[in-house]
């Protein structure tokens, strides 16, 4: 399962971090967010040891999302080394994102 990702945990994990990071940004109201959850949770587990895939809510970490611009969710940024290289927004396959991680890789 994906961790929480928080204002106050964002460099340690996604700046400092020795892995690549998937952050999913969601909001517990998000009918899609809900629809993709499942699928980035399989990710972490997959992916384990590869990549570090963190969930950030909306809601309750505010400063992450404007840093970035997220206007949309779910909304899915990936990094590596510490620095933006991907983003899709909306709900997207598993197939889809195994694509972007795999790119990550």
């Amino acid at each position: 399962m994906a961790q929480a990702l928080t204002d106050s945990n964002f460099a340690e994990i996604v700046e400092q971090g020795e892995l690549p990071v998937l952050v999913d940004f969601w909001a517990t109201w998000c009918g899609p967010c809900r629809m993709i959850s499942p699928i980035v949770d399989k990710m972490a587990e997959k992916y384990a040891g590869q990549v570090n895939v963190v969930k950030c809510n909306v809601d309750e970490s505010t400063d992450i999302p404007m840093k970035f611009g997220i206007r949309n969710i779910p909304t899915l940024l990936f990094f590596k080394g510490g620095e933006l290289v991907d983003r899709v927004v909306g709900a997207v396959s598993q197939a889809e994102l195994e694509k972007h991680i795999e790119k990550l890789i």
